[in-house]
This record gives structure tokens, C-alpha cells and sequence, in this order.
């Protein structure tokens, strides 16, 4: 496609959950509702439309042990980006990955910055490890550092213990939130168990990452104060294995890894039905694998949330929960064209017939 070139998309443009338009125009690399006058240079592209999807946590920048090279992050973010993914919100990393921010052909991250944990209760070369002291000072600096978000460790394996255990004090918690929201930025945390909840919530907690430990108990609290989960269903999967790894050391956190895993679906369903705002999450570039966007929208659909809010967890909800336009007019003209209704099968997202990033088709 030349420069100058416009795109006409024809078909089932999904603007909304509720808005559905016959077609839309791609000028200048962003959204018209209304056809150009005199345009020569045309290309149509038939199909069914989303927005460009959301994983709303992602590490582009990360691997199993650490930081990796920008080549490396390179080709996460392309696999992403050919999923269908186009916009990201990182939720940590220790790698510095602003360099992206200067490629037209890659998708738009969002970063929390570094992982902020305990001293050696998280996983080596990930996080800022630290004490509850300097919480406050740290979530000040990486609400600096990053676009919005800070990312806490709220529990992890505590080794003396034997099993999952909350890493800050709800003092350390209150003065480390209010000092993010502070400097405008949101504050989410990983959360495996429900012991950490409580304390998160007093302090003011905006999100939880994986959020298997919600109880009966917690969960109209988080419905009453909105506070969103970010389930990572496909990484919750990985628990049983993980549970099998630790059995001879760490008996009681395996039996209780395998007991979070069991009920996953029901948590996210009651989760759900209480009205609590769930968004999609893969976990990518630690131990699991990029490009995993459409697996954890049917993951969602399995716990309870029909086809169309499991899309919009991917798409039109994520983005205004992100605060970044979808497909309404004058934005910037991300978006994936599928060959059928992913309203009807959300298997359809596994396989784009096109990306088109920031008004350009890619591949």
C-alpha cells in the first residue's frame, strides 16, 4: 500500500458491542466514518472488524530467567502483533523497552514499569526486591518510569512458611498506593492467594493479576470499590505441573496451587456475576509463550462470560479501561479483520485474515 493509499473495510465492523457498522475508511493511517472525497488509491478489505485486541498483561522484554536483548523482544512483540494483538499493557519488566515506542510496526505498549517484590520472594532478576520501608519510594519511581501503572508482587511462596503468603504490611500498602495515585498512575498487583487481598483493598488497590484467591467474602467488596481482575487463565493452567515440581519441598503451597487451579473457573464466574470488571490477560514472556490473546478469550468464555464479553475484555472494554480508543472516528487505525462473526465462535480470533497497524495492513 502507498503512501497517500486509503483503505475502504467493508462488512461487520464491530465498533461496539452494540455498534455495528457496514463499513469505515482508513485515511492517513486513522479512522473515518465518512468516505473520502476524490480518493483514487483505494483498497477494499471485506470481513468481520475488531479493534486492534488488548492483553492487558504482557511482558514483551522478559524470558524465563530475566531480561532479554531488544532482538528477542522484537520478535514477542511481532508475535503479538500477528495475533492480532495491538496494544499492550506490559505489567513489568526489567527491561527497558521505550525503543519500541519508535517502531510504526509494532504494537503500542503500556508499561508498569519494574516488578516491585519482597526480598527473595519473587522470581531471580525479575523485580526491585526490597523491603516494606522503601515500598512508597519505589511505586514513586516506577510510577515515574512507566505509562500509568505500577506493578506489585503481593504474594509469593514464603519458604519458611511452606506456602503462598502476603509480602507487605497494609501500612507499607496504603502509603505506596496513595503515593501511585499521587503521581497518576494505577496500582496492581500479582495475587495467587486470598491471604494478600484484604490489605490490598483497604490500601486502595486498582486491579489483581490472577485474582484465584477470591472468597464469597471478598468478592462483593471488589464489586462495590470496582476493582478489576486480570485472571490469566492460560498461565493459571500451568499450576498443576507447577504444584507437581514442588511437591516433595513445599507440600502445603502445592496442595494449595492445585486447589486455586481446581476452582479457577468458578472464581472467574463469580467474579463475573458479581460485576466485577475482568479484562484479558496472557502472562506472555515469562515461562509461557506469546500470541495468546484468542486462548485466553476462550478461557473466559469457559468460566462463564458470554462470547461478546469475553471479546470486549479483548477489545472495546480493555481499551476504555486503558483509556486508548477503539474504532471510532479520527483514531488511529488499528485493527483486525477476521473471515466470520467471532461473536458466534471466539475460536475465530485464533486465525486474522488481516492486521492492519496504525492504518497500514502488515504481512
Amino acid at each position: 500500500m502507498t503512501d497517500g493509499a486509503v483503505l475502504h473495510i467493508k462488512g461487520r465492523i464491530l465498533v461496539g458491542p452494540d455498534q455495528v457498522l457496514d463499513e469505515l475508511w482508513v485515511l492517513d493511517g486513522r479512522v473515518s466514518h465518512q468516505p473520502p472525497s476524490g480518493a483514487r488509491d483505494v483498497r477494499t478489505i471485506t470481513g468481520w472488524v475488531l479493534p486492534g485486541l488488548v492483553d492487558a498483561h504482557c511482558h514483551v522484554g522478559l524470558d524465563a530467567h530475566g531480561a532479554v536483548d531488544e532482538a528477542t523482544s522484537e520478535k514477542q512483540a511481532v508475535t503479538d502483533r500477528d495475533a492480532g494483538t495491538l496494544l499492550i499493557r506490559d505489567a513489568g519488566s526489567a527491561a527497558d523497552t521505550r525503543w519500541v515506542d519508535d517502531r510504526e510496526d509494532l504494537p503500542r505498549i503500556i508499561r508498569a514499569g519494574r516488578h516491585i517484590a519482597r526480598t527473595r520472594r519473587y522470581i531471580r532478576n525479575y523485580a526491585h526486591e526490597i523491603e516494606p520501608g522503601d515500598l512508597a519510594a519505589y511505586v514513586t519511581q516506577e510510577a515515574r518510569r512507566g505509562d500509568g501503572w505500577v506493578k506489585l508482587v503481593g504474594d509469593w511462596i514464603d519458604r519458611e512458611r511452606g506456602d503462598l503468603a502476603a509480602c507487605w504490611p497494609g501500612d507499607a500498602l496504603r502509603e505506596a498506593i496513595a503515593a501511585a495515585h499521587a503521581e497518576g498512575a494505577r496500582v496492581t498487583a500479582h495475587c495467587f492467594a486470598a491471604e494478600s487481598l484484604p490489605d490490598l483493598l483497604a490500601a486502595g488497590i486498582d486491579c489483581i493479576e490472577h485474582a484465584t484467591g477470591l472468597t464469597e467474602e471478598l468478592i462483593p467488596q471488589f464489586a462495590e470499590r470496582g476493582v478489576a481482575i486480570v485472571p490469566t487463565l492460560v498461565n493459571i493452567a500451568t499450576f498443576p505441573e507447577l504444584a507437581d515440581g514442588g511437591q516433595a519441598k513445599f507440600p502445603a503451597w502445592s496442595d494449595h496451587m492445585r486447589r486455586l487451579h481446581e476452582r479457577r473457573y468458578d472464581t472467574v464466574g463469580a467474579a463475573h456475576d458479581a460485576g466485577i470488571p475482568i479484562y484479558v490477560g496472557t502472562d506472555a514472556g515469562g515461562s509461557l509463550a506469546h500470541g495468546l490473546v484468542a486462548a485466553e478469550v476462550a478461557e473466559l468464555t469457559k468460566a462463564g462470560l458470554s462470547a461478546t464479553e469475553a471479546l470486549s475484555a479483548a477489545s472495546w472494554g480493555a481499551r476504555a479501561w486503558l483509556g486508548r480508543p477503539g474504532l471510532e472516528e479520527g483514531a488511529p487505525a488499528d485493527l483486525v479483520v477476521y473471515a466470520a462473526d467471532p461473536r458466534a465462535d471466539v475460536r475465530v480470533l485464533a486465525d486474522p485474515e488481516l492486521v492492519v497497524l496504525r492504518g497500514r495492513p502488515i504481512g
